[in-house]
């Protein structure tokens, strides 16, 4: 029977959830960047393009100019990051106003070295050190999106194919969900959308909850505490 040598050098470290996300500096279409200094102490939204002028990918970035005032409103920053060099990205950008009807107003960092693909483990480093002669197919792992809090640690990451675009009304729904329970001590169940019950978190002691919600909670089954969420 024959085994399976893994070669550690070749083996992604992918950043998962409650990881520190990995600091970087690079160049951007607007300046320099350090990631953690730019992300200050609000969140961020990290998202990954395998490479400019690709069709998907125009319409997500497109979309996501029109989503910016909202993020905005929750404190949180875009970063796009495709991996050909700035020059490419500035010229990408005007052909995604032309065809979406929105402007990129948020920084598109460059990394035709490949070097934050490889830090986010989105490329093994086998993938050399060069975006250029690399196809969209060669990069198709470098489509992920990366939710950061405050204390710069990742709080989602969800990586999608090519042919399948991203929804991003559903980063802003889980963004929603994430400042929410950063703030109190709920969950938020299946589909919750801003304004509808939540769940008492099970760290929470009855006793506890009795002191936060005193007009009670519904609970078909003891581990299940549902309340109004909390303003």
């Amino acid at each position: 029977m024959s085994t399976a040598t893994v070669t550690p050098a070749d083996t992604p470290s992918i950043p998962r959830i409650n990881d520190t996300a990995p600091d970087f500096t690079a160049d951007s279409t607007e300046g320099e960047i350090r990631f953690h200094h730019w992300i200050g102490d609000g969140w961020a939204i990290l998202f990954s393009h395998p490479k400019d002028f690709t069709p998907v990918c125009t319409t997500e970035l497109g979309y996501m100019a029109k989503l910016q005032p909202e993020f905005a409103k929750r404190r949180t920053k875009i970063l796009g990051l495709s991996v050909d060099p700035v020059s490419d990205h500035k010229k990408w950008a005007a052909d995604i106003e032309e065809t979406q009807g929105a402007k990129v107003n948020y920084p598109m960092i460059g990394d035709p070295e490949l070097k934050i693909a490889k830090l986010y483990g989105m490329l093994p480093a086998s993938a050399g050190n060069s975006s250029q002669g690399r196809t969209p197919n060669d990069n198709a792992t470098v489509r992920t999106v990366f939710i950061i809090g405050p204390d710069k640690k990742i709080k989602l990451q969800l990586s999608y194919p090519m042919s399948t675009g991203r929804n991003f009304d559903e980063i802003l729904r889980v963004l929603d969900s994430l400042q929410l329970t950063a703030q109190h001590k709920v969950s938020t169940p299946v589909n919750w959308k801003p304004g509808e019950d939540v769940i008492i978190s099970g760290a929470v002691s009855n006793e506890e909850a009795k002191k936060q919600y005193p007009a009670g909670w519904k609970s078909p089954k003891p581990y299940l505490r549902i309340v109004p969420q909390p303003k």
